[in-house]
Formats: structure tokens, sequence, C-alpha cells
């Protein structure tokens, strides 16, 4: 494996960014949401032989959302009838040991002041199905993209993402388990971070988790930093790592805010944000990346396979 010597800023990385949508990107039509905005959604995924996506709803001037199941009707996305909402930002899923499993980010109020959020928590659910979920556990307070994935051998891989005094404004960490009891806040808090990744001014996560075929993990996931006027700049990256010895592939930029159309935005401050959600690989070295825009708007693009080249290592 190639691995990284020197950490570079999301602008080194533009810089080497040619890109290479294969298609106009694609704005997702939701309905049935009254006016609220769907974003950060998840690829499509079947359950019970239905196509659904997992996405944010959210009011305009709200960080208070929803994550519901939409299903396909016409060239529109539906509420599905028969699942319940749940009170999750950011809602993500994989499958694991032939279960689904799901989860998202809950926020906390203020007790005495309702609209403003202290605190945040990731959780998780399992099943055979999305009818089936039942609550699994929950991450530490103030971590998101948090993300498990199924191991080679059977085992389950657990992503972090701290903050604060060990992981500055967001890092990438990893451990691995041999069962979900043994997932506990505190060997989270305690999981080793991947090297030379992230400025210290900069910050970035994992959004999905991909098995590769030789056996390393592919990572979906964005870097983020904030410009002179505080404004929030969001890329969408990939890399690969291997699970026994956290080597890492270098990171790479693979779309961002402007390989969409124009359109809506939550603030004037999130215009330049892609937050990837999920990612569908196809045949013949493609692959369908699925974004939420400016916290406010979602998209489909077709992208070269971002993780073709880790298999080949």
């Amino acid at each position: 494996m190639q691995i990284r010597t020197r950490t570079q800023s999301s602008k080194e990385l533009l810089k080497r960014y040619a890109p290479n949508i294969l298609r106009p990107a694609e704005r997702i039509r939701f309905e049935g949401v009254g006016n609220r905005d769907v974003y950060n959604i998840t690829a499509p995924f079947l359950d019970r032989g239905e196509r659904i996506i997992a996405g944010r709803a959210e009011d305009r001037k709200s960080e208070f959302s929803q994550a519901i199941f939409f299903r396909q009707e016409g060239e529109a996305w539906t509420p599905h009838p028969a699942y319940s909402p749940y009170e999750l930002q950011d809602p993500f899923l994989t499958r694991i040991r032939g279960e689904l499993v799901f989860g998202g980010v809950r926020v906390i109020a203020d007790p005495l002041c309702p609209e403003n959020i202290v605190a945040w928590v990731t959780e998780f659910y399992r099943g055979r199905n999305i009818a089936d979920l039942q609550w699994m556990l929950r991450g530490p307070y103030h971590m998101k993209d948090l993300r498990l994935v199924e191991l080679p051998g059977g085992g389950i891989g657990v992503v972090t993402r701290p903050q604060g005094y060990k992981g500055g404004r967001g890092k990438i960490g990893f451990f691995k388990v041999g069962s979900y009891e043994e997932i506990t806040a505190r060997r989270i808090g305690d999981a080793p971070l991947f090297s030379g990744q992230f400025t210290d001014e900069e910050w970035g996560g994992a959004n999905e988790l991909h098995p590769l075929a030789n056996g390393l993990i592919g990572v979906l996931g964005h870097i983020a930093s904030f410009d002179s006027q505080e404004a929030r700049h969001y890329q969408a990256i990939a890399f690969a790592f291997h699970p026994d010895t956290m080597e890492t592939t270098p990171m790479k930029i693979i779309a961002r805010r402007g390989d969409c159309p124009a359109g809506q935005t939550k603030r004037a401050d999130l215009d330049d944000v892609v937050f990837s959600g999920g990612l569908v690989r196809k045949a013949g070295g493609t692959a369908e990346l699925y974004v939420g825009a400016s916290d406010a708007e979602s998209f489909k693009l077709e992208i070269p396979d971002p993780f073709l080249e880790y298999e080949r290592l």
C-alpha cells in the first residue's frame, strides 16, 4: 500500500482534483414532506424488494430533523407509508452478518431553551429489515461520523471521529471488535487515529464504508474547512485502509459542490457544501454517488468508481 507521508490540506487536494462527472448531476426530487428540505441522503438500497432512500428532512430555519424512508413514485420520492420516521440527522446504513444496520445523529435540546442544540449522539439500530429495526447502541456525546463495517472473517470494524483534545476539529479513528457488545463509549474514545489525514485547521469524517475485494476497506467521506469569513467548504473524498495495520492510501477528492447545478442553500455560509451520503458501485468501472448539497438539496452524480484503484493494490 501507498502510505501518506505528508498531510495535505483541502486546497492542495483540490489542485489535484480533475472533475470527471460522467453525466450531468441529477437533482433528486422529494415530495410529501411539506416545506421541508431533504438532503444528506443515503444511496438507494433494497428492503423487502423495494428501493428505498433514507434522507434528512428539515425545515430551512431549523436543525431538528427527521430521517425518513422514501420510496420512488414516478419521478419523485415520497415517504414510505409503512415506516415511521426517526428523530435523527444524516441517516446511514450498512449490512453486517445479514442484518440491516441503520443509524443517524440524534440532537439534544437545552431543556431551558428548547430551540438550542447542546449535544448530539450517533445512534444505531439493527434488524432483518426496516420494519424489524431495534435500538442497538449509542456513541459518545458530541461524536458524529461513527460507522460500522463487516470485516473479512466476520469481525466488526468501527470507524470513529473524535473532536477536541484528541481529534481537534475532527479526525478519523478505527478499531476492531468481535461482537456488538464490545463496542462501548470508552473503546470508541480510545480508538487510535489514522495518521497524516487532516491539518489542524480542517476536519473530516467517514460517511460510508465499503469492504473491498482484496480485504481493504474503502472509505467514502468528506473533508471540510472554514474560510476567512467563517463560511464552510466541504468536498467528498475517498481513501482505503488496511484493517489489520491501519495503513491508509492518500485521500482524494471525488466531488465538490461545483459539480452539481446551482440551487438552494440553507444559509449563505453553507453554499459550498457537498456531503457524501452513499455510493453504489456499478459494472464497467462506474459508480453512482449520492450527496447532499448546501444543506438544502440532494443530487446523484455518475463518476468513475473511486475504489477500483485500491482493489488493485
